[in-house]
């Protein structure tokens, strides 16, 4: 078994011992599903980062008020671990006004970018899905988490994530999220341009002829500038 998926196994076993529940989430959860290799370990857990404090006191807390905590085990593997949560209010169109600490997946999820994104698996290495997107990913379909209208207005970087993940994952885009990234694309201009070249910057897909044409299929080639 891949070294990281046991130092998971051992962290589960003591947020266990503690009382608590610990998965793997998000990308690394998607990458294990198509065999890739998987990079830092994104967990969520029930505990909150001052239960963590408790019984992992050698963990980062510098992002604890946003339910986050970065943990390095003694074999170098890195864990970022964020307490389950729901966000509500995105006045600046990229950050969530209030933070709620949950107990439920269900909740949590809801909060999660696009389908492929938000899958969730236990120590047994079982997945749970709770909207599709085990079948969105064996289907190559990215899909929006909710209204992809609503959730591009939420955080318009979004815009940039879909097409980055289309790129490098070929998944097709679905037409409701097609339709929401088109109507909503005016919307990036209001963010910080070094946010997008970030995300960009992140595209691992070395197809040029690809990402010129999906890019140019929306009108914003332009922000291509910082890869090419």
């Amino acid at each position: 078994m891949d070294e990281k998926l046991l130092e998971f196994l051992s962290l589960n076993k003591l947020f266990n011992d503690n009382g608590f529940s610990l998965y793997m989430v998000g990308g690394t959860v998607r990458d294990y599903l198509l065999g890739l290799p998987l990079d830092d370990m994104d967990v969520v857990t029930d505990a909150t980062p001052e239960d963590i404090k408790k019984f992992l006191p050698d963990a980062s807390f510098v992002f604890a008020r946003f339910g986050s905590v970065s943990y390095k085990t003694e074999k170098k593997v890195k864990f970022d671990i964020t307490t389950l949560r729901e966000e509500k209010g995105y006045e600046d169109a990229r950050h969530p006004d209030k933070i709620h600490f949950v107990k439920d997946l269900s909740i949590d999820v809801k909060r999660r970018d696009f389908t492929v994104n938000a899958l969730y698996m236990n120590s047994k290495l079982e997945v749970l899905d709770y909207v599709n997107g085990q079948e969105d990913l064996n289907n190559r379909t990215l899909r929006m988490v909710g209204d992809p209208d609503l959730r591009i207005k939420e955080d318009p970087l979004r815009i940039v994530r879909a097409l980055r993940f289309s790129i490098d994952y070929k998944l097709n885009i679905d037409s409701e999220l097609d339709k929401a990234i088109r109507n909503n694309i005016s919307l990036l201009d209001k963010l910080n341009i070094e946010k997008i070249h970030q995300d960009i910057r992140k595209i691992k897909n070395k197809d040029s002829s690809l990402i010129n044409k999906l890019f140019e299929e929306y009108n914003i080639k332009h922000l291509l500038d910082v890869i090419n």
